[in-house]
């Protein structure tokens, strides 16, 4: 069995499920499942509209994301593949040096540079082809 290194980040930060209507999504996650709603923010660099479920003990959160146009990746991924997990969020100390090795390893960094969201944060997905069909994501918060 391979020795195994430090992780690269502390925690799952979110996972994000696709969704044709939020306010749909939320009865399920919030009235029924108890997730508590932090907020609901629209990205319109993104054209998507989240809403935000802290999950218990700070373990991170859900993430509902609807498209808010028909020309995105999300809009595009909801009409081939419907609703459900989009992907996987991990928090990194390093995005540079998460890149850095994720590209190492033999997997698809989607970008040269990281994307820069709306409150600072930095992130760069990983293609689900190199990851076992599941697209993740790598986030740096800002410092």
């Amino acid at each position: 069995m391979p020795t195994r290194e430090a992780p690269l980040g502390e925690r799952i930060d979110h996972i994000a499920i696709v969704v044709q209507d939020l306010d749909v999504a939320l009865r399920v996650y919030h009235d029924v499942l108890g997730l508590p709603l932090e907020r609901v923010e629209e990205v319109p660099a993104e054209k998507v509209k989240v809403a935000f479920l802290p999950l218990p003990k700070g373990d991170g959160e859900v993430e509902l994301v609807q498209p808010t146009a028909d020309d995105t990746g999300i809009a595009r991924y909801l009409a081939k593949r419907g609703e459900g997990m989009h992907h996987i969020c991990f928090e990194v100390d390093d995005i540079q040096a998460a890149m850095a090795k994720m590209a190492a390893s033999g997997l698809q960094v989607l970008e040269e540079k990281p994307r820069v969201g709306s409150q600072g944060q930095k992130y760069v997905f990983i293609h689900p082809k190199t990851a076992h069909g599941v697209l993740i994501e790598l986030y740096e918060r800002p410092k």
